[in-house]
């Protein structure tokens, strides 16, 4: 790797920091990059100037005659989740595909269930492989033991995506003081799986196993299946990588976009690689129609000669997110996070393209609001275990917003909730606003703002219909 940063900042603390953990060469020569980026002035920003909009794109809804050619390669196929994330954001401290979420079943039930309902239809033996983090590896493996038929011999059912070292913006210094060792490391983002399916070992065994197309998505989106007809696409057309995106409404105007450079290569641009003055612009939904759903497939054989041929570093856009050091601790020390997206894998390969699929396929949990409409008949489980939208609501998906005082963690949300979520399938909007506790069988019916502005709490008795007219305050 080139030693141009270290004229001025030390890339050798970092390097030692890491090999005493035992990362891989590869971890540290790919870290060694982003932090030469990162010296350089690299910011990772990515203006208004550099980007046009995407035309109009193949769609989901018109590949039903590539679904024989998807059914002959699951032969050839994987199914690899993205499981690393411990939900902390939803006051979760382990792995949040733990949760239960649907019908007493957790994420993973439900993927387990998924995936061996597939090979029972198809009689194709589809390896599913979670990609974990140390901190949930251990505790996911545990609750797939209560699926034996799940693993396959002679492939693990995970491997673990790498750390990464925390950089001080003071200096850009490595953070060397022992006592703080817990806090000086962070996940490099999505964005690590090709180096960790390598380091691994993974990328090797599904290759040697004839296995040539991955199916990748993350574990907290039940919407993201494998599609017969959307495998036999990416097969048949011969594409290194496929994007699924879906039409941004209001509610996606500040999550990543898909956009196209000058040179006609597709981009991934996400908020924090967005410079301020084009936050207006990255926000508009007619002009940026469509955002990624992190659900991706992958050609395995092109992925192994791709980073054969980088040296094993994928040189994707850096994402320089700023934080304390001790996330707890608003007066810690300033950090620079360096991360990347799985998804900015775009514009690395070429031939890449992406595909207009059904909103249904995009249902992940990010906050307490979304899983309170998971838990909802807003989303119905089916037999065959696919978690899909009510045919009944007229409205589609029900956008909710919980007061964030309330209903943030999880343990807010069952406290507020104690029967589980009310009827949401005749609801358009759901916002709630103070301190409410609701009961047994309520019913939410088209646009309902709730208010308590009271320091005391609300409860809402059983059976009670909440609607467009229902008064608050």
């Amino acid at each position: 790797m080139t030693n141009s940063a270290e004229n001025n900042h030390s890339f050798q603390p970092f390097a030692a920091q890491m090999s005493e953990a035992g990362l891989a060469p590869i971890v540290i020569d790919t870290f060694h990059y982003y932090y030469d980026q990162l010296v350089q002035g690299n910011t990772g920003m990515i203006g208004e100037n550099e980007l046009q909009a995407v035309p109009t794109l193949p769609d989901a809804n018109n590949l039903q005659h590539f679904a024989e050619a998807g059914r002959q390669a699951l032969a050839r196929s994987v199914i690899i989740k993205l499981n690393g994330g411990l939900g902390t954001s939803m006051g979760l401290d382990k792995a949040k595909s733990l949760l239960k979420v649907k019908d007493g079943l957790s994420f993973l039930d439900i993927i387990a269930r998924q995936v061996l309902d597939l090979r029972k239809e198809s009689g194709s033996p589809v390896p599913l492989v979670l990609m974990n983090s140390f901190n949930t590896e251990q505790d996911s493996l545990q609750a797939l033991s209560a699926y034996p038929d799940l693993s396959l011999a002679g492939l693990p059912l995970s491997f673990i995506q790498n750390k990464v070292p925390k950089v001080l913006q003071d200096g850009l210094a490595a953070i060397t003081d022992p006592a703080l060792a817990e806090l000086a490391w962070c996940p490099p983002g999505h964005g690590d799986i090709y180096t960790a399916l390598q380091t691994s070992g993974m990328l090797n065994q599904l290759l040697e196993r004839g296995i040539e197309y991955a199916f990748v998505s993350n574990a907290d989106n039940l919407g993201a299946v494998l599609d017969q007809a959307i495998l036999g696409y990416f097969a048949t057309q011969k594409l290194p990588f496929l994007m699924e995106v879906a039409d941004r409404t209001e509610a996606d105007s500040k999550g990543g976009h898909l956009a196209v450079r000058h040179d006609g290569r597709m981009v991934l641009r996400e908020v924090a690689q967005c410079p301020p003055e084009a936050l207006a612009a990255f926000s508009d939904i007619t002009r940026y129609t469509y955002f990624n759903t992190n659900n991706i497939w992958l050609h395995l054989p092109t992925l192994r000669q791709t980073l054969a041929q980088n040296q094993n570093v994928l040189k994707l856009p850096l994402i320089r997110n700023s934080k304390t050091l001790d996330p707890r601790d608003p007066a810690s020390p300033k950090v620079y996070q360096l991360e990347t997206a799985f998804g900015a894998a775009i514009e690395i390969f070429q031939g890449a393209g992406a595909l207009r699929v059904p909103r249904q396929r995009f249902a992940p949990v990010k906050l307490c609001s979304d899983l309170l409409v998971l838990w909802s008949d807003a989303y119905l489980l089916t037999p065959a275990h696919r978690v899909i939208l009510n045919p009944a609501n007229p409205h589609e998906l029900p956008i909710v917003k919980l007061d964030n005082r309330h209903y943030k963690f999880i343990h807010q949300l069952n406290a507020h909730f104690p029967h589980g979520a009310p009827s949401l399938t005749n609801c358009r909007n759901l916002e709630i606003e103070g301190d409410i506790y609701f009961g047994n069988h309520i019913k939410v019916e088209g646009a309902v703002h709730l208010v308590n502005a009271q320091p005391e709490p609300l409860y809402l008795p059983d059976a009670t219909i909440l609607s467009t007219d229902t008064p608050t305050g």
